[in-house]
């Protein structure tokens, strides 16, 4: 058998189920009909996880382009590397480049924050793993609520400004802030939502309920086929809106209940496809430092954001759990790249 091209994704989740089932590599390349060495390429790769990147020689630019790009961030405070390169109708620069070119005249900072893991936590990742190692996750839905508000994540508005440049004046509110929380869910390639959750609604158990009733059940989940409902697999987070014995029976009553609801791991968002689609999403409507003077335009800007989400995004994302999946277990429990 001769190399061909680059593994699909069907065909990774394949190789994963059949390593699941003890099969060796030789025996997967024989079933799968490709050469052997790209199945021993994609399990070390999996297994080794994200490989550092090797240095390579910095894309020289001209002086005249250099000026340009520090007039543009100097014109364009707050704005991504790769904004203020097109700007300058500079192409063909990689980001690793165009950051260590910035970092020169301009610098950045960005809080990273996610919940810690300990070794239960770490444990219950790994047992979490192995538990859906086989699970085809082209019938899994994915599920998260997410909160946005009129002027973006704290720490949101950061990016290049130019050394002895101002950072520009962002709207302060002592009343009429606050945010949307929007519910939405993945499956395959398919986008379910977004929905609004009512503005002043607590997120309880029982208002948790009535939502999924008022949206996902009754503008979405109904039209499916018999089929469809038979073998979807619902997803959700360990909120205690989520979690709660309310709501855990509410669900059964559905018919989601034993193995079509998905057990979760604490402390796991990385593990979430979902998760990315919000930070599509966000990085959208806060561009350039955007911000909203009113609950209604941020919805908007959401729901148009949502609609240009196509279904090879979704579909890259979901097709992806295989990969986390392995990493974790690579990882010994503890965190992935997202």
């Amino acid at each position: 058998m001769g190399q061909k091209k680059d593994l699909t994704g069907s065909e990774k989740s394949k190789i994963v189920r059949y390593l699941a089932e003890g099969c060796s590599s030789l025996k997967i390349a024989k079933l799968l009909k490709r050469d052997h060495r790209t199945i021993k390429r994609f399990i070390q790769n999996s297994q080794q996880g994200r490989k550092k990147r090797v240095e390579k020689p910095r894309r020289k630019i001209t002086a005249h382009e250099l000026r340009k790009v520090k007039r543009a961030a100097a014109k364009m405070p707050l704005a991504t590397s790769l904004a203020i390169f097109q700007s300058c109708n500079i192409t063909g620069v990689p980001k690793s480049t165009r950051c260590a070119i910035l970092r020169d005249m301009a610098k950045v900072r960005k809080a990273e924050r996610r919940p810690p893991l300990n070794k239960t936590h770490k444990l219950k990742r790994q047992d979490w793993a192995k538990k859906y190692l086989k699970t085809d996750f082209s019938k899994v839905l994915w599920t998260d609520e997410m909160r946005v508000s009129l002027d973006g994540p704290d720490g949101w508005a950061r990016g290049w400004i130019g050394k002895g440049q101002r950072a520009p004046v962002r709207l302060r509110r002592q009343q009429g802030g606050g945010g949307v929380l929007v519910w939405a869910g993945i499956i395959k390639d398919e986008l379910v939502g977004p929905f609004r959750i009512e503005d002043g609604v607590k997120l309880n158990s029982q208002s948790y309920c009535q939502f999924l009733e008022d949206t996902f059940f009754k503008q979405w989940y109904r039209k499916k086929s018999a089929s469809f409902k038979k073998n979807v697999i619902f997803t959700q987070d360990n909120a205690p809106s989520h979690a709660s014995k309310y709501s855990t029976a509410w669900l059964a009553r559905k018919g989601i209940k034993e193995e079509k609801l998905m057990t979760w791991p604490p402390c796991s968002p990385d593990l979430n496809p979902i998760e990315n689609l919000w930070s599509i999403i966000k990085c959208e409507i806060y561009k350039e430092g955007k911000q909203y003077t009113s609950l209604n335009s941020v919805w908007e800007a959401v729901v148009a954001a949502a609609r240009n989400v196509d279904g090879e995004q979704i579909k890259t994302l979901t097709e992806s759990m295989d990969g986390r999946l392995l990493s974790v277990l690579a990882k010994k429990g503890g965190y992935i790249g997202r």
